[in-house]
């Protein structure tokens, strides 16, 4: 685990690509729980090196009610974008990750595990990748169905800032999923944050 850890965060197979050049932010360990599979590292990821460390991670661990400690325990959680480096800036948002990545590592990473974690997909980009043919044609039909799933992968959306009119849109996610997700982690000895942090609804 810890060659194969140096050898990606040393990768720099998409470095032409990328507009603020190559900088691969992972976390793993083979004893985690769960493993999260979002899209790419944000300019603060890049930045600090720290995945999830922005107002998304925030909203995420809010999710998962767990602390920031528990979060980056990698006997707990192990973090494997589809891209592992940011992608830069788009006309609309963050460019689509790098697809070479989840080919390059994802199956070499997997095969470290000890045991078979739970897999979080985050947005449609890990979604389509590891559902396949199962995929619903788009994300919220695809969250919706999120029980066909288990015991395997649990799809989620974006818990980006931009993704606020979703949620109010969708107010089944925060009122059937998020509990049922809280439920899973805590089947799994994952949560042990003090309080229980409140399902907060979207602002109106």
């Amino acid at each position: 685990m810890e060659e194969l850890l140096r050898n990606i965060l040393a990768c720099t197979f998409c470095k032409d690509h990328l507009q603020n050049g190559a900088r691969p932010v992972v976390q793993i360990g083979k004893s985690s729980k769960v493993i999260i599979i979002g899209q790419a590292p944000g300019r603060r990821v890049h930045e600090t090196g720290i995945p999830w460390n922005d107002a998304s991670g925030k909203t995420l661990r809010q999710w998962l009610n767990v602390d920031t400690t528990t979060f980056y325990n990698p006997d707990m959680f192990s973090i494997m974008p589809m891209g592992f480096c940011y992608p830069g800036k788009g006309q609309s948002g963050d460019l689509p990750p790098m697809p070479q990545c989840a080919g390059l590592w994802h199956t070499k990473i997997l095969e470290t595990f000890t045991s078979i974690p739970l897999i979080l997909l985050i947005g449609q980009y890990a979604q389509r990748y590891y559902l396949r043919s199962n995929y619903k044609g788009n994300l919220t039909d695809t969250v919706r169905s999120f029980r066909e799933y288990s015991p395997s992968f649990f799809p989620l959306p974006h818990p980006s800032p931009r993704n606020q009119n979703w949620l109010k849109v969708n107010p089944w996610f925060m009122q059937e999923v998020i509990p049922e997700l809280r439920e899973k982690l805590k089947s799994l000895e994952i949560i042990d944050f003090p309080e229980v942090m409140p399902i907060i609804p979207p602002e109106k």
